[in-house]
């Protein structure tokens, strides 16, 4: 409930984005790095994307979940980094309720379709390495479609909940958000309402969205590890545990610091420590995930310089040339 002072305050129309306020002689370096991050990462990623769509040797269950990986993270990324970019160049920090609001639903509901799109992904490779005989029945052209049009739709049909609630909180106290986006726990805080119901309700959620797709995830890696382990050959069972750790590694990193940040209680001891993981899960994540998941990848890698070679020599250049 909101006290009856509260009514009669003037209702908070533009938030200020504290984002990395306290490092101010070092605005253009950090402008520099983050341009450099963001160029690399909407550039990796909409090339996986481009090889996807265009390479028939790329058209399988696995670069289809990549090329919906890629895709989600050049749009989450750029609901976040160009307003950054912008605050970092020019000082201007503002941000308004309305852009506050759906700078939130946008990257909540594209952080909840990653995370139940990982999950889609390690059930997949389980499929392909544990159960090889069923991978073709159970993946097929239909479930791959509605896999990822199901993790798409829960992200942001479970993000909605509470992106509602956040725009019928009443905001009439100190507009700072000691943060470089707008996201949860940092609007929350600057409500006049009663915190606890909005942690209430974004607490099943969470368990929701990001602890039970973490499990399924972790699960199905150990299972593939497993499998890994008893092959017979040593070369082999190198190359598919190197393969399959730095995936593990990836995806502990991106949950871990996803479940710190949404499901620990935020104290003003974790608060600096919290935006620092929100950089790993929110930039270096999308920058680093083309390389671990795509671009190491042989069928990649051949579909990169058959690109290559169409742009450099035409496209009646033979396939063997390099």
């Amino acid at each position: 409930m909101v006290n009856p002072e509260e009514v009669n305050q003037t209702s908070i129309t533009e938030f200020i984005l504290l984002g990395f306020g306290n490092f101010p002689n070092q605005q253009t370096l950090l402008f520099l790095l983050f341009l450099v991050i963001y160029i690399t990462t909407m550039a990796s990623n909409i090339l996986i994307v481009a090889l996807v769509v265009t390479d028939q040797h790329l058209h399988t269950p696995m670069y289809f979940f990549l090329g919906n990986l890629s895709c989600l993270e050049t749009c989450y990324t750029s609901t976040i980094l160009p307003r950054m970019l912008v605050g970092l160049l020019t000082g201007d920090r503002t941000i308004s309720f309305n852009g506050c609001v759906i700078q939130y639903y946008f990257f909540g509901s594209l952080i909840a379709t990653e995370c139940l799109l990982l999950s889609v992904m390690s059930y997949d490779r389980y499929l392909a390495i544990c159960n090889p005989l069923h991978y073709v029945a159970r993946i097929s052209g239909r479930a791959c479609l509605q896999l990822a049009c199901g993790s798409w739709l829960g992200g942001f049909l479970g993000n909605s909940i509470t992106t509602l609630s956040i725009s019928q909180l009443t905001f009439c106290g100190p507009n700072v958000i000691d943060h470089f986006f707008c996201d949860f726990i940092p609007l929350i805080k600057l409500s006049c309402n009663d915190s606890h119901l909005m942690e209430t309700l974004a607490f099943p959620l969470c368990l929701i969205f990001l602890l039970v797709p973490f499990l399924l995830t972790l699960m199905s890696y150990v299972c593939i590890i497993f499998t890994i382990l008893r092959i017979p050959s040593t070369t082999g069972r190198q190359k598919s545990f190197s393969t399959c750790s730095s995936h593990l590694i990836v995806v502990s990193i991106y949950y871990g610091t996803l479940l710190i940040a949404y499901m620990f209680p935020t104290t003003d001891i974790l608060s600096d420590f919290k935006k620092v993981l929100s950089v790993v899960y929110a930039v270096l994540t999308p920058l680093v995930n083309p390389l671990i998941y795509s671009l190491r990848n042989k069928e990649v890698q051949e579909a990169l310089k058959k690109a290559c070679r169409k742009l450099m020599f035409g496209p009646c250049q033979p396939d063997n040339f390099l």
